[in-house]
């Protein structure tokens, strides 16, 4: 299904920075009629809101936290495009002494969030014509890195667990989108030690881009692609076609 991004009403978690304030950003210059930003701490879209005006409205939101998100979904009654950004890391091998608390800490938000998102707004997405969950994954859900193993496994996890979505959400005609970037320019790509990166607004476009030509899979930047051209087969048998298990 094809969705254009004009006179779309979206919700960015996460959007106060990085990735998620790429998209926000790209959405509103695609011409979106609106965009909630979901962020931990309103004052950080300051800046968004003066730029924009009224297209943004910021609303408080705790991915770890499943009123916060219950809540969310009641103030964006109108939401037609999800993109749940919001993400961690933690630097942790499997030996590492913190590896159990860092995965922990990485499935409450990159997992569960997920979850917790997804439950919320099906039931606001299945009302609306043209509307889209998209879910930022990353390349480590397909390859683990070791000096971020949790962090890799959470996001294996989360990958599991959007296939399972589009299956569901396919038969409320709402469309789901995994976005598997490498490193891109952002704090978490600085705080993990990568120093040539693409820009965020790279994958930013890649969403809009794929939204519009109904793509379940997106690998937004230059590693991504890399991993897309390995992984393609796999996942035109196996990944990409509905119902296999039926």
């Amino acid at each position: 299904m094809s969705i254009q991004i004009k006179d779309k009403v979206a919700l960015v978690t996460g959007a106060n920075r990085g990735i998620g304030r790429a998209i926000a950003e790209s959405f509103l210059e695609h011409g979106a009629k609106k965009v909630y930003l979901a962020v931990r701490n309103p004052e950080s879209t300051i800046e968004l809101a003066q730029k924009y005006g009224e297209r943004v409205v910021t609303l408080q939101v705790d991915v770890s936290n499943a009123d916060s998100i219950v809540s969310l979904a009641q103030s964006a009654q109108d939401a037609q495009i999800v993109v749940n950004n919001a993400g961690i890391l933690r630097t942790a091998d499997p030996l590492a002494e913190n590896a159990e608390t860092a995965l922990s800490e990485e499935l409450e938000v990159n997992l569960y969030g997920l979850v917790r998102v997804a439950n919320a707004f099906a039931p606001i997405l299945e009302q609306q014509s043209g509307a889209a969950l998209v879910q930022l994954n990353s390349v480590a859900s397909i390859k683990n890195f070791h000096p971020f193993s949790t962090y890799s496994a959470s996001k294996a996890a989360a990958y599991s667990i959007t296939q399972g979505l589009r299956e569901s959400f396919a038969e409320k005609n709402v469309s789901v989108m995994s976005v598997h970037p490498g490193p891109i320019d952002t704090d978490m790509a600085s705080q993990a030690g990568f120093e040539a990166a693409d820009s965020a607004s790279v994958v930013a476009e890649a969403i809009v881009n794929g939204l519009q030509e109904g793509q379940f899979l997106v690998f937004p930047d230059t590693m991504a692609k890399d991993f897309e051209a390995a992984y393609q087969s796999y996942a035109d048998v196996l990944i990409k076609p509905l119902g296999l298990a039926e």
